[in-house]
């Protein structure tokens, strides 16, 4: 059992009256011990803890082998291509590789880099199209030496612009080499 000794020291005090010896108050603490404890478990079940923030990406369901693979021809004019290098380097076309509609063209991240080139795609290729439902189609090629953060950063402007298909692919060999000019 806990419990607070309040003892006076039991000391004689120099004094001509004699005085009946008190007892000594005791205060039983076993109760505030049990609340406290109880408090204690009730915040820490109560309590939220911080949920970790993730964003959520479609995957393609595995193909079968012995399936014919649906070819479904896109207009290049809908299709922008963002290459991300090692250092930071990214660059973005529009269209196919070997005749790009726009670009190659050198950005950076941020604000004033590539999220205003997505966005100004994201407005203009439904009016280009003519069709509100036909938007920007954005595939994102990423060298080897490609920091993990650059990933992150990249598909964080693709939220930020609601840009509505997007896909990591493979880079291919001749864009590795534009990515090193």
């Amino acid at each position: 059992m806990a419990e607070l000794n309040t003892d006076d020291g039991g000391g004689k005090k120099g004094g001509k009256k004699v005085r009946s010896k008190k007892s000594n108050a005791k205060v039983d603490l076993t109760a505030m011990v049990d609340l406290a404890f109880l408090l204690i478990t009730f915040f820490m079940l109560t309590t939220s803890l911080s949920k970790p923030q993730s964003m959520d990406l479609g995957l393609p369901d595995k193909q079968k082998e012995n399936e014919p693979q649906d070819d479904i021809e896109v207009a290049d004019n809908r299709t922008m291509t963002i290459l991300l290098g090692e250092n930071n380097k990214i660059k973005w076309y529009m269209g196919q590789f070997g005749a790009p509609l726009e670009g190659p063209s050198d950005s950076s991240y941020g604000k004033a880099g590539i999220r205003q080139e997505i966005l100004s795609k994201v407005k203009s290729v439904p009016e280009a199209t003519g069709d509100p439902k036909k938007g920007l189609i954005v595939i994102i090629k990423m060298d080897k030496k490609t920091n993990y953060k650059n990933m992150v950063d990249i598909l964080d402007e693709m939220a930020i612009a609601k840009v509505p298909t997007y896909a990591l692919v493979d880079i291919t060999p001749d864009e590795k080499a534009l990515l090193s000019k």
